[in-house]
């Protein structure tokens, strides 16, 4: 089945009170026994429904305001754990990092005391609280 393009001198009429919605023919003739009925693609009734379930200000079902509530908020579980887990990989990476920083300071203290240690006085405790 091929589809043609209406020409520009037919034009498709929208009327209320049309059973059916019809797209002209530019083969169409007067003479076919079932005439407009041929060319129906889609019952007013089925169109209707369909519009008034499809359209924009149409109120949605309770399921598909569920539905869709589900979706949101499975999305939201998923960047809220995408989220903790850059956090944590974050406090780690974080951690570690002052971890080495201590030791290294740690060690520089210690070439300091051993370099300044004169071996006449008892070693000063630099940086150390007593408890």
């Amino acid at each position: 089945m091929t589809t043609r393009h209406a020409s520009p001198t037919h034009s498709a009429a929208v009327s209320p009170e049309a059973e059916s919605a019809a797209v002209p023919s530019s083969t169409s003739s007067t003479t076919d026994p079932q005439g407009p009925l041929k060319r129906i693609f889609m019952k007013e009734a089925d169109a209707s429904n369909f519009f008034r379930r499809r359209s924009k200000r149409g109120a949605k079902s309770q399921d598909e305001i569920n539905a869709e509530q589900r979706l949101v908020l499975a999305a939201d579980q998923r960047k809220r754990e995408f989220h903790e887990e850059q956090r944590n990989e974050f406090e780690n990476y974080a951690e570690e990092e002052n971890d080495e920083q201590d030791e290294r300071t740690r060690q520089s203290t210690e070439q300091w005391r051993e370099f300044h240690y004169d071996g006449m006085h008892p070693p000063q405790e630099y940086n150390r609280h007593s408890a």
